[in-house]
Order: C-alpha cells, then structure tokens, then sequence
C-alpha cells in the first residue's frame, strides 16, 4: 500500500539538501584547519609516535635571562613547564628500541658534546634565575635513554643538587620498564615530561626497591637495571 504521506519529489528535494549540508560542512572544516595553520604561520608538529611531544629542533632558542621559575613537588625540584616542556628525538620510536635507547651505549653516540652544552648551560641558568657555578646537573627532562632531544633547549634544565640524584633513579627504571615490555615508550616519555617526581603513578607503575610493576597487572614485572649512573 502507498503512503499517501509520501511524495517522491519532495525526497529528492531532501537529499539535495542533505548532500549540499554535507558538502559545505567538509568545506567549512577544511577552512578552519587551513586558518588554524596560518595563524602565526606553520603550526608546531609533534614527533609522530610520540604523544604530542614536540620533536627536537636544536635551532630553538634558549629562553631569555629571567623568564623561566625553579618549582618544586614533593620537596624536589621540577622545570618551569613554560621553559621546559620536553622534546623528543624524531630518531627514536617504539619500533627501533632494539637498536637505540634499548642498546648499551647508545646514548653516548647522541650526547652533545660540552663544547655546545656549557655555552647553553649558562644561559638557561639565567633563564633561571641560578648563580653562576651552582651545582647542578645540565639534565634533560625527557632523558636520552628515553628518546629525549638532546640539544633541544626545551628538553634541557639546571636541576639543582648532587649528582647523581633522585630523578636519575626514575629515569633508569623507566627504562627497565619500557625494555623489558611493560609500558610503550610513548607513556614514559609523556609521564616523565608531565612530572618526573609522580612519572611511575602517571605511566601506571609501582616500584619497589629495584622492581618495577605493572600496577593494573602485580605480576608482570621487571628486576634489575639497564640504565647508567646518571640516567642519562
């Protein structure tokens, strides 16, 4: 039976309507992608496989004299994350781990040499606000052993203190833990950027002593350590 309600005409009159929505709506959101890459020109590109963290770029300038402040979270110190919010290298990706931040020594072939590094030492110090000659170590947030840029001024602070110190600690552990299978690199690299002080709660760990647990999975765990002395 024919539902007189329904007029043939009047439905393809709709669709036209309907296609035409569809056309103007992938249109509009093609334009506001292009604006929102034009303003200020080209839009920071985040490292693929690497949780929008940027990718190092040692062509970035060392933020000016005064403009960056020393925290602090649980009695230890963390970088201003204005100044320092980590970088990546765009070498380094879950796919190679085998044969880079997983392989002994390697970070010794991408470590800058002190022959650039003290010139920006002293420089971020007076982006600091530290005196000249503080102790501290020029440290890397995200740590090399963890894909970290190595001369991305991004990726760079004067931790003040001894050396080694706490943060080491948690950078090698990461490590174990990304190695040995238990999390992605991508989460150890987003946890230790985030906070290096709460970076086992924030990639989902639990540590004790020199163990390394999943939290969701107790038993899945990882002993022992693979990082150097400075975690770097």
């Amino acid at each position: 039976m024919r539902n007189k309600g329904f007029r043939p005409g009047g439905a393809i009159r709709l669709a036209g309507v309907v296609a035409a929505g569809v056309l103007a709506c992938a249109a509009c959101t093609a334009s506001r992608s292009a604006s929102h890459q034009s303003e200020g020109g080209e839009s920071p590109s985040p490292a693929a496989d690497h949780a929008g963290l940027a990718a190092g770029n040692s062509s970035t300038p060392v933020p000016g004299a005064g403009s960056c402040r020393l925290g602090s979270r649980d009695g230890q110190p963390v970088p201003d994350p204005a100044c320092t919010p980590g970088a990546v290298n765009p070498q380094v990706n879950q796919a190679d781990i085998g044969s880079t931040v997983c392989k002994s020594g390697w970070t010794k072939t991408v470590r800058p040499p002190t022959s650039k590094t003290s010139s920006m030492k002293a420089a971020t110090a007076k982006a600091y606000h530290l005196q000249p000659g503080a102790p501290g170590e020029y440290d890397h947030l995200v740590s090399l052993e963890l894909g970290g840029a190595p001369d991305d001024p991004r990726n760079l602070w004067v931790e003040p203190g001894k050396i080694p110190n706490p943060k080491d600690a948690v950078e090698n552990k990461l490590k174990d833990a990304v190695c040995s299978g238990l999390i992605p690199l991508t989460t150890a690299q987003t946890a230790i950027a985030r906070s290096w002080t709460t970076a086992f709660d924030d990639a989902g760990l639990r540590v004790n002593g020199g163990t390394v647990c999943l939290r969701a999975d107790p038993h899945r765990c990882v002993h022992g350590q693979r990082g150097d002395d400075t975690g770097e």
